[in-house]
């Protein structure tokens, strides 16, 4: 039976996931974390991506892409595949990495947007490896929420500015989200 076609059109927001084979890390040690990030720069600049948040876990990943050019299969098919050309160079390692293909869900930037991000970045404390998702440094919580620098792959100003005019105001309100 064929896949079924993915939606794809001009500006569309999804909730994208991608999980290790066999349930298998895809992040050994926090080198492929820093690369996995330089190779979603390279990618969300190529393919004109907006990313608005992610979360990287051991064995899978959870990102928020907007594609305002309706590219997210191509952009994902370079993330995933240089990625795992990359993770096996350096871990002496051949084969698949990710399980089968991503998985995408479209979602709307104004009605669902704000729950995906709570729901990504509570991912490490529904795990229970950490008690806040400020503890969590794989996450885009820390850089939205001014705990940290903002990785230079996010784009924070939308959800801020759900919150609040204000960046401080809106910061404060997203931690209380």
């Amino acid at each position: 039976m064929a896949r079924p076609l993915r939606i794809e059109f001009d500006g569309a927001l999804y909730h994208v996931t991608s999980r290790g084979n066999a349930r298998a890390p895809i992040f050994i040690a926090d080198t492929n974390r820093v690369l996995f990030f330089d190779i979603l720069k390279k990618t969300c600049d190529r393919f004109n991506w907006l990313c608005h948040v992610y979360c990287l876990m051991d064995n899978h990943n959870h990102l928020v892409i907007e594609a305002p050019d309706g590219n997210l299969s191509k952009g994902m098919r370079q993330l995933n595949g240089v990625y795992t050309q990359s993770f096996n160079k350096r871990n002496q390692r051949v084969g698949h990495v990710f399980q089968g293909k991503y998985k995408a869900i479209v979602i709307e930037k104004e009605g669902y947007l704000l729950q995906v991000s709570r729901y990504v970045v509570l991912n490490p404390v529904r795990a229970k490896i950490v008690e806040s998702p400020a503890e969590w440094k794989w996450s885009s919580y820390r850089g939205t929420a001014g705990i940290g620098k903002p990785h230079t792959v996010l784009t924070i100003d939308w959800i801020l500015k759900q919150f609040d005019t204000h960046r401080e105001k809106a910061r404060k309100n997203y931690k209380d989200l």
